[in-house]
């Protein structure tokens, strides 16, 4: 089966860059190109790519916004491109409903699977960024304040173990990784995420991630 990508980066000779290595693989097809990001919405209600790799920065419309209207109106699978040091907005943008993110020095075999992996229904969340990454930007999600934190009923709703897990996985650790602090195999958390995706209404990890700052059950780690 064919993954079909639509690329949107106001930089032209970046996405010449990520066409030649997608397009040297049998299953992906580029099916357009964009410059920012109300281009990319309308050019992916026409043209439906599985996959959007998007910019956060970008000129008339940015990422998050764009990414908000896809995710929101068209259920496209978003993948964001991110410089992390300069990219304040990635964790609004996993909100918006992005499926994960990638560095714009990302190798090519890891751009491939990433698009791959998305496309199948799954996030990409690299470890050790999202755990930098949120600890920075955590900050950004929203406090009492602004809204009411998860109805308890939703946390009552998981076991401890489910908790447990929950935690590690808001804090990057991968499957394999939570399964060594756990001792228990990699089958056994993947059936647990599973069951946290299902009993939480969501789509995947990275918004299990979002939903346990927001719920506080991780707090951003000391600088």
């Amino acid at each position: 089966m064919t993954v079909k990508v639509l690329l949107a980066d106001d930089q032209p000779l970046l996405r010449t860059g990520f066409r030649m290595i997608l397009e040297a693989e049998p299953d992906i097809d580029v099916v357009g190109e964009a410059g920012d990001g109300e281009t990319a919405v309308r050019l992916a209600r026409g043209l439906e790519p599985d996959v959007v790799l998007m910019d956060i920065r970008m000129p008339v419309m940015d990422g998050v916004q764009a990414t908000r209207e896809l995710v929101g109106a068209d259920g496209v699978r978003v993948l964001i491109l991110t410089t992390f040091n300069l990219d304040e907005y990635v964790v609004e943008a996993l909100r918006a409903g992005a499926s994960g993110f990638l560095l714009k020095d990302v190798p090519a075999a890891e751009l491939v699977n990433a698009i791959r992996v998305v496309a199948a229904g799954d996030a990409v969340v690299a470890p050790a960024v999202t755990r930098r990454l949120l600890d920075r930007f955590a900050h950004r999600l929203p406090g009492a304040e602004e809204v009411a934190r998860p109805a308890p009923v939703a946390l009552e709703a998981l076991t401890e173990r489910e908790v447990g897990v929950l935690r590690l996985v808001a804090r990057g650790l991968s499957n394999a990784e939570i399964a060594a602090e756990l001792v228990v195999t990699e089958t056994t958390v993947k059936t647990h995420v599973h069951h946290l995706l299902t009993k939480l209404g969501m789509r995947d990890r990275v918004q299990l991630v979002v939903f346990a700052y927001e719920a506080g059950l991780v707090r951003p780690q000391a600088s």
